[in-house]
């Protein structure tokens, strides 16, 4: 723990390199190359991306705890079941069995729904959902330990933590493949992949070994309180790491929490910050209906009007927004500050930004002495004058304005019409 605690604090925040040991050297040329090729790509540092081995560093020592977590799990699964307690008959080991592949069967259900109801998430958020992944996986764990104490539900309580596990791993699962590709700069995702099975691998069998060592501890395999207190020990740690490794990370896509630290910045400063200063301030675990100011996308257009409902409230928005792919009113039937979305066919990526930027704006300037529309022309009025320095400042802070993860709703309210 101290000689992580020591590495991160050597690390500094406006550089990707390590300074102060051999680790600051950037081609590793203190390995072994037999060892180094074995475990970087070909081309190290150059065909990765800058905060590729920080990451790396960091998540080894956090696959090396869940392994050792999975292995005291294990222990109290197989007690479960029946195994050291049977006689060691066939049936004895048939009904073992059969309990063990149905708890299978059903957890395998939540990898199905995960993939097909929540696919579009992992590309704007990847490293909120590989944390949310690993929060349901400890939750999973739980439900496996219990066994042990209430074997006669086995079925039950293991089909539940595998089915926690499975949706833990349908978030997984997707989440890295984003941040392979972050690594891969140079087109070489394959060689990417398979170097971090040699991490993942590599931490496996020590974490495996760790756990086994822990397990043939004298009392322990007795003591059940002993052993939750070790797996929920090792289990916040294996957190912690994993918290780390994904603050490491420096994406320059820009997906909706980055858009408004992004925004937000520009508006107050004049500025935005650059892609290191932006990732390490960003809450990995914040969902973004907890932040402000709250915007609700894809608000259908009866609802933006009221009850009211007025046409020439309607023709006021449009005639206003009429160069915009959406429309954005403020919601006056709140004491704090939200505002309704509502997008155009042929809204993109940018008309999301856009609606964002002129949310800050209204947040920072809405009087409410004053009328709405004449705010609402106004902070459109400032938008044309100040988005495109907005833009260039991105792409000269190494923002890459080309990947901007800010989806569409697939409500889409407005048909284009003449005012």
């Amino acid at each position: 723990m101290e000689m992580i605690r020591a590495f991160l604090e050597k690390h500094d925040s406006t550089s990707n390199e390590f300074q102060g040991s051999n680790l600051s050297d950037p081609n590793l040329s203190w390995l072994p190359q037999v060892l180094k090729e074995f475990i970087l790509p070909a081309g190290f540092p150059g065909s990765v991306s800058d905060d590729y081995l920080q990451y790396m560093l960091l998540q080894f020592p956090t696959n090396v705890t869940g392994w050792i977590c999975h292995t005291l799990v294990t222990s109290s699964l197989l007690k479960a079941v029946g195994v050291g307690s049977f006689s060691g008959t066939a049936a004895a080991a048939s009904a073992a069995a059969i309990r063990w592949v149905s708890k299978d069967g059903i957890g395998a259900v939540g990898r199905l729904f995960i993939g097909g109801r929540f696919g579009n998430l992992f590309d704007d958020d990847p490293k909120q959902w590989r944390m949310y992944a690993d929060f349901i996986g400890s939750a999973g764990s739980i439900f496996d330990l219990t066994t042990q104490v209430y074997p006669a539900y086995f079925l039950p309580l293991a089909s539940l933590g595998n089915l926690a596990k499975a949706v833990a791993r349908g978030l997984k699962d997707p989440s890295f493949r984003v941040i392979q590709n972050h690594f891969a700069i140079s087109g070489n995702l394959g060689e990417v992949s398979a170097k971090e099975e040699v991490w993942e691998v590599t931490a496996q069998l020590l974490g495996l070994s760790l756990g086994i060592l822990i397990l043939d501890t004298p009392g322990l395999v007795r003591s059940y309180p002993v052993l939750v207190s070790t797996w929920a020990s090792m289990r916040l740690l294996h957190l912690w790491l994993r918290y780390l490794s994904l603050s490491a990370l420096q994406f320059n896509t820009i997906n909706l929490k980055r858009a408004r630290m992004l925004v937000q910045s520009h508006i107050l400063q004049s500025r935005v910050p650059g892609c290191i200063d932006c990732n390490r301030d960003e809450n990995i675990l914040l969902w973004q209906r907890f932040i402000k100011p709250r915007i609700i996308f894809g608000v259908p257009m009866e609802e933006m009007l009221g009850s009211g409902r007025s046409t020439s409230m309607l023709k006021t928005l449009l005639r206003l927004y009429a160069r915009e792919k959406y429309i954005l009113v403020v919601n006056q039937q709140r004491i704090d500050f939200e505002v309704f979305v509502s997008f155009k066919v042929g809204a993109t990526s940018v008309s999301v930004l856009r609606s964002v930027w002129q949310t800050y704006w209204l947040h920072e300037n809405l009087n409410v002495s004053e009328d709405i529309f004449d705010q609402l022309a106004k902070s459109l009025s400032m938008m044309d004058e100040r988005f495109n320095e907005f833009i260039q400042q991105l792409d000269k802070g190494g923002w890459d304005i080309h990947q901007i993860n800010l989806r569409v709703p697939k409500e889409i309210s407005i048909d284009e019409c003449p005012v």
